[in-house]
């Protein structure tokens, strides 16, 4: 099929180019890149994309699928509709399932039920259709990048056979969650050099946390929720990049959630330490104050961070300290989620959401470029995860994102391919939809 997006903003990072030009696509792969194409053949389907952007496919560092195990808050295709729908080509899975991803025939499994689930996804398609619905999913299903975890189980205790998860087609090892065994950690980084494969940890010390579900600060007292020091996450970073600079294994920092945690990368990177490091897409439009609501969509781990940690982020983000924005879905039932804000499970889901709201608040309002956040969403993570995103040129294969910055739609259970809606923009009008993506 041949298909011409006439006059729609092209967005590329890669090139550092932010125009607007005509791009024709034939048989998954892009053809022209100028400013009008007249010479198509009669059976190209022409759109008008006037006020349209069109960018690299988004790609997720990290987020959590909940099959196998809990299949009423997610199933793997609902994640991967969910992808598609929210303009993601390649989306990372943790290992926190149940049973967990710690040896290879799960990452099989997994493998195999990614490839079924593009039929259905490719059914689903042809009989919304038929429907007439509204929301139709982006084709082609993502691709599915798996990471596999570091210890047994998830115990923190044990490692996994890392070979044979490394054989069997993982993109990196984390468990996605704080390893309190520094003995371990530094074995980890020992054992996973000659392996090539990314290595992702969540500095986060579970001693100083506490009980507590929200940064530490003015509003936690005023809201009289227990507090989360900073020093829970600062300590634990200072911690890694010291077992970093004694290994020189490249490590991923997970989850950078403070303004001092961006200062200690930003040094750690001016001494040339491997590392790189994400921060999640709420740390980014969020600070404490929206505790106020007590909703427990807000209750994340880590917590919001104080409106200086906000900040914090988001220029260090721009300036390449923190590379890359994580989308970290993490869905939950409607009954897991209604109970007091300390005791709800943490976490909030977002691979919907994220574009079009990032670009909402960061892009519309001059904060950011358009290149910076696609850069920060698409390339930077595929960077992390040591692949490669390509081009937006002839002769390159298209996996693009189509996206409509003006589109208006309401967040409702109903217009989500989640099965959760543990979000606090449920019931909010949004700007900004994807309209397609090619994978």
């Amino acid at each position: 099929m041949t298909e011409l997006l006439q006059q729609v903003r092209v967005i590329d990072p890669i090139s550092e180019t932010d125009q607007v030009a005509d791009v024709l696509i034939a048989d998954g792969e892009i053809q022209a890149v100028t400013a009008h194409i007249s010479d198509i053949s009669a059976d190209t389907q022409i759109r008008d994309c006037r006020g349209l952007v069109l960018g690299p496919g988004l790609v997720d560092l990290y987020s959590h699928s909940s099959e196998p195990g809990f299949e009423e808050r997610e199933t793997l295709l609902s994640f991967l509709q969910a992808a598609a729908a929210g303009g993601f080509t390649r989306v990372s899975l943790l290992p926190d399932t149940s049973p967990p991803i710690d040896n290879p025939a799960l990452v099989v499994q997994l493998h195999k039920g990614r490839d079924g689930e593009m039929r259905g996804m490719r059914e689903m398609r042809q009989m919304r259709e038929v429907s007439l619905s509204p929301l139709l999913p982006p084709s082609p299903a993502p691709l599915l990048n798996i990471w596999g975890a570091i210890t047994l189980d998830i115990a923190g205790k044990q490692m996994t056979e890392l070979a044979d998860l490394a054989a069997a087609g993982i993109v990196g090892f984390t468990d996605g969650k704080p390893l309190e065994n520094l003995a371990l950690v530094q074995r980890v980084l020992e054992y996973l050099q000659p392996l090539g494969k990314p290595v992702a940890f969540w500095p986060c010390d579970r001693q100083l946390a506490s009980n507590g579900v929200m940064r530490e600060g003015a509003d936690a007292l005023r809201f009289g929720l227990p507090p989360i020091p900073t020093s829970s996450e600062t300590t634990a970073i200072a911690t890694l990049l010291e077992l970093v600079a004694a290994t020189n294994t490249p490590v991923h920092i997970m989850r950078v959630s403070t303004a001092r945690s961006v200062e200690l990368i930003a040094t750690a990177k001016a001494a040339n330490l491997p590392i790189t490091a994400s921060t999640t897409w709420m740390h980014l439009l969020l600070d404490t104050k929206a505790i106020k609501s007590y909703n427990t969509s807000l209750h994340l781990d880590p917590p919001l961070g104080n409106p200086s940690d906000l900040a914090a982020l988001r220029a260090g983000v721009r300036a390449g300290i923190v590379d890359a924005i994580a989308i970290d879905h993490a869905p939950y039932t409607y009954e897991e989620k209604v109970q007091a804000f300390a005791e709800a499970p943490p976490g909030a889901i977002g691979l919907e959401l994220a574009l079009p709201l990032l670009w909402q608040y960061l892009v519309e309002t001059g904060e950011f470029t358009a290149l910076e956040l696609w850069r920060a969403l698409s390339t930077k993570p595929a960077e992390c995860l040591g692949q490669k995103v390509s081009e937006i040129s002839p002769q390159q294969k298209a996996e693009l994102t189509l996206f409509d910055p003006q589109q208006n739609w309401k967040v409702e259970k109903k217009n989500l391919y989640t099965l959760s809606s543990n979000t606090p923009w449920l019931g909010q009008q949004l700007q900004g939809r994807v309209i397609q993506t090619w994978c």
